[in-house]
């Protein structure tokens, strides 16, 4: 019961949350003159009749609260309007098309990371000044100062290349649907995510390492070995379980902020996300896929703190839900 209060109260605050960008963000765009409002949606390009064809269909002659009525009424419906600058195609269209693109990337890199990061992380911690710990912290700061873009040409040049050149053909650029097979998707989404990966790795490598030595000095962690644990289980049943909170912490922000932040990794591979689709529409003054972008931002924050504070509660028992 306590965890169905809990979602349903966290699920109540996000969708005020989402409610106040939604209006913040009618506010700043269509609290104006309707004929500015038009063209801005429509662009710069736009003829008479498209702009009398938006006045009409978004209601800008309306009184500003009637208008913001119908806005919020669109949005529940998932219907963000038309990208005049993508020929009228529906932004929600644009969305359900590149949304499963970026995701491929970002779930996969997201694994990827996670696995190398924490496992790298807490044998370095484990083994703290070993010859493998002061290994990983080279290779931490070089995963730091490594742009994506760089890392991304370097395994297009080193890797797809000579890899294809030697008959591993399955390993291609762009994008292949899952639908198309696993292996093929996979192929196509290796070096995206092994890029992706690269950096956020030396991230969580740093993170776990250090919280994980702060666990090992507490008191709690000191009791467990009086009563005679093996090391292990001190290690991965008590230290880890409380030095994964900040980790958890920085997830939830990461995955707020990946949904425009792999760009980099789509244009380097030919994925063509949403990532792509925000800088483009930015690029162009593209209103309506502009606004989709904010709001489908916040609703990836919202959802990611949710997640994390229930994590907050299962892997750390001195959190409760209440």
């Amino acid at each position: 019961m306590a965890v169905t209060r809990f979602l349903v109260r966290r699920i109540l605050t996000g969708l005020i949350v989402l409610w106040f960008v939604a209006t913040a963000t009618f506010f700043l765009f269509f609290a104006r003159n309707p004929q500015i409002v038009a063209r801005q949606l429509a662009g710069r390009a736009a003829t008479a009749q498209i702009l009398a064809e938006v006045t009409h269909n978004l209601g800008l002659d309306q009184p500003i609260f009637t208008q913001y009525g119908r806005y919020l009424t669109r949005l529940v419906h998932w219907n963000f309007g038309l990208s005049y600058f993508n020929g009228g195609e529906s932004v929600s269209a644009i969305i359900a098309r590149d949304l499963p693109r970026t995701a491929s990337v970002v779930v996969g890199g997201l694994v990827l990371w996670l696995v190398v990061g924490l496992g790298t992380g807490v044998l370095s911690a484990t083994r703290a000044r070993s010859l493998f710990d002061r290994t990983s912290t080279v290779a931490v700061l070089v995963g730091l100062s490594m742009p994506t873009f760089v890392l991304g040409e370097l395994l297009l040049r080193y890797v797809y290349v000579p890899a294809n050149n030697h008959g591993a053909t399955w390993i291609t650029i762009g994008y292949v649907p899952l639908s198309q097979g696993v292996l093929s998707w996979a192929g196509a989404m290796m070096l995206p995510w092994i890029t992706l990966a690269t950096v956020q790795a030396a991230v969580y490598t740093r993170l776990s390492r250090g919280s994980l030595l702060d666990t090992m000095g507490e008191d709690y962690i000191r009791t467990a070995r009086a009563k005679g644990l093996t090391e292990r289980r001190v290690v991965y049943r008590h230290g880890m379980r409380a030095a994964l909170t900040p980790v958890v912490s920085q997830l939830g922000i990461d995955i707020g902020a990946l949904l425009g932040g792999v760009v980099v990794v789509e244009q380097v591979f030919g994925v063509g996300g949403l990532g792509q689709d925000a800088v483009s529409s930015i690029a162009n003054g593209d209103l309506p896929t502009i606004i989709a972008f904010v709001l489908l931002a916040s609703a990836f924050v919202v959802i990611a703190n949710i997640i994390v504070d229930l994590a907050y509660a299962i892997l750390d028992p001195r959190v409760r839900i209440s």
